[in-house]
């Protein structure tokens, strides 16, 4: 048998108005009626009809999030916490990994609300949309609001902080074969860093021709074997360090004695790799968070968010990096 609304207030004691309000936590029931309330929803089975309240609201509550893959970690990270930050905001997410324009012929038939496109579309992006968008990554001119989150900021701050330790030969391994705007920026930002130091050379910038574990492995095998001795590494994401550390352990480097190694891709994961890596960017939760409140707010007022939000990268300290001449415990 079905549970209705009718059936809740009738158990409770109150009018149809106040279960409507308390399930959807409005500030006009008390909180111990509100609790009360919701515990003989979730006692009795009760599930929202969710067209009926489309009919009214005008809203699905359900976003739609355009993903290219999720077989690299950072990307599979920030899907987690964007599912995290949505479930807060009393939507739900569907998520889709297909081309943009058939996600967004998909989204359009479920009637979503909105929509989060990962940047690497950026080149596909339509004049316009039926739905409400929003992309992350790059600024760039497209007809929908951005998240920046500031690759060459995060790679000056990179470089500055080895500079700071006394490294002058800092090498940089990342993915330079792509049109992805995310991996041309930070490749820019290393060179804009160290040529405002004025220690860059064009030998320093290492290609791993791809974004995986073994592309990562293979270019610093690749550094290994050259005449190129650098004292501390820049590597561009997550999969790319662990191939990284990976090599210069085959080869017994102790980290950070013999070689400082920082990363791009502020998440928690960082923590448990082989070595616990320092890392750089805009922290996951607040990339997250910044998506997700941008564009509910987007889907209200389309005149409420700005254009572009460009976030503020950190540095995460583990026990990567360290001072020239400086030794760490083994």
């Amino acid at each position: 048998m079905t549970i209705t609304i009718k059936d809740l207030a009738l158990v409770a004691g109150v009018s149809y108005s106040t279960v409507s309000k308390a399930l959807n936590d409005s500030s006009l029931v008390k909180p111990e009626t509100k609790d009360r309330i919701i515990k003989i929803a979730k006692e009795m089975g009760y599930e929202p009809n969710y067209a009926a309240q489309r009919l009214v609201s005008k809203e699905s509550k359900v976003i739609g999030l355009i993903w290219p893959t999720l077989e690299r970690v950072a990307p599979s990270v920030l899907v987690t916490k964007i599912n995290e930050e949505i479930s807060k905001s009393s939507y739900s997410m569907i998520l889709s990994v297909n081309p943009l324009q058939t996600s967004l012929e998909m989204f359009k038939r479920f009637q979503v609300d909105g929509v989060i496109i990962f940047n690497e579309y950026l080149n596909d992006m339509p004049a316009t949309s039926p739905l409400p968008c929003l992309t992350y990554g790059v600024k760039k001119d497209t007809p929908f609001p951005v998240i920046d989150v500031n690759y060459q900021g995060a790679m000056n701050d990179a470089v500055t902080y080895l500079y700071e330790l006394g490294h002058r030969d800092i090498a940089f391994i990342g993915d330079l074969t792509t049109d992805d705007e995310r991996q041309i920026e930070k490749a820019a930002g290393f060179k804009k860093a160290m040529k405002n130091f004025g220690i860059y050379q064009e030998d320093h910038i290492l290609d791993t021709k791809g974004l995986g574990w073994y592309d990562g492995y293979m270019a610093t095998v690749r550094l290994i074997n050259s005449p190129y001795r650098p004292t501390a590494i820049i590597s561009a994401s997550y999969d790319i360090s662990a191939g990284l550390i990976r090599a210069l352990r085959q080869e017994n480097y102790m980290i950070p004695n013999d070689i400082s190694v920082l990363s791009y891709d502020n998440i928690p994961q960082m923590a448990n790799m082989e070595i616990p890596l320092t890392s750089v960017g805009a922290p996951v939760e607040e990339i997250a968070q910044a998506m997700v409140q941008t564009l509910t707010r987007y889907i209200k007022d389309p005149d409420s968010v700005p254009a572009v939000q460009t976030l503020t990268p950190v540095i995460t300290e583990r026990s990567s990096c360290a001072a020239i001449g400086t030794p760490t415990e083994k």
